[in-house]
């Protein structure tokens, strides 16, 4: 699932606690605006105008700190296109998610030969997390940010979701949690804390899925469409001898399940068959490395 999805659903349906926190202004006079800029089409993270400040909030989100072209020469671009289109002063901010040491996540400005453009930089893992964990808006990014023990917080987290009373809101941040909790913890702990059941119903999470596949089915089609209808017949056929496998063996550990989900379509036929004569998980572990 897209990290980046997830952060533009909060920033466009939370603005007021993003304005918050990021301007300290308190007002609910805003206006999320088009992301899409003209005049050749690229599409900014988040925009938010602040009718009492006369301003906008432009936000971009980053996981890893380098991209092409470089981000700090896409907020000169933004900038000059959000400028000709609304002609308000302009707030940017690039928020890093995922910890890294690059030096390029503390690079605040453009340079080139007559230019020079700045904007502000924020490191989640620098953050102290008491804000995010009273902005609803923001409680996803809590995990993210700086913690003597992350795991005691994502559980804080986890909790503070599960007591919001309003069901879809719940399952709407429960998502994006999920989520973004994912650049910093395990799987399996966010599974835990988290109740997928709740995580499916949300409007979000099929968006998500939708555009997943979406995206899937567009880089198929890339490819070539005979490797698509491999991959998804691969990915079919791993899920089913998945179930399989459990319903005869019981739990079966996740760094297993990862094995077999590599396994090509051939030996997932081959798996299905040999299933039928395991009586526990070390002989499906004993296949599996005759296989290699």
């Amino acid at each position: 699932m897209s990290y980046d999805n997830a952060c533009k659903y909060l920033a466009e349906e939370y603005p007021a606690d993003f304005v918050r926190w990021l301007l300290e202004i308190d007002t609910e006079e805003i206006q999320v605006l088009k992301t899409e800029l003209t005049p050749e089409p690229i599409r900014a993270d988040a925009v938010t105008f602040i009718q009492t400040a006369n301003c906008l909030l432009h936000l971009e989100f980053q996981t890893l700190p380098y991209s092409t072209p470089p981000f700090s020469f896409r907020m000169l671009d933004y900038y000059v296109r959000l400028k000709r289109q609304y002609n308000c002063d302009i707030e940017q901010i690039v928020i890093f998610l995922q910890q890294t040491t690059s030096e390029l996540a503390r690079v605040d400005y453009y340079e080139d030969t007559n230019t020079r453009h700045r904007y502000r930089i924020i490191r989640l893992w620098e953050q102290n997390p008491a804000l995010f964990l009273t902005n609803p808006g923001l409680l996803p990014f809590a995990p993210l940010t700086q913690a003597d023990s992350p795991q005691t917080l994502l559980a804080q987290v986890a909790q503070q979701i599960a007591e919001i009373e309003a069901p879809t809101q719940q399952q709407d941040l429960s998502v994006c949690t999920g989520i973004l909790a994912g650049l910093r913890f395990d799987t399996n702990l966010i599974q835990q804390l988290f109740r997928r059941e709740i995580m499916r119903e949300s409007a979000f999470y099929q968006v998500i899925l939708a555009e997943g596949l979406e995206e899937g089915l567009q880089q198929g089609l890339q490819q070539g469409l005979q490797q698509g209808l491999q991959q998804g017949l691969q990915q079919g056929e791993a899920t089913l001898v998945l179930r399989q496998l459990r319903r005869r063996l019981g739990s079966i550990p996740p760094e297993i399940e990862a094995q077999i989900q590599t396994l090509t379509t051939t030996q997932l036929e081959a798996l299905a068959e040999a299933l039928l004569d395991f009586t526990d998980v070390t002989a499906l572990t004993t296949w599996l490395r005759e296989q290699a």
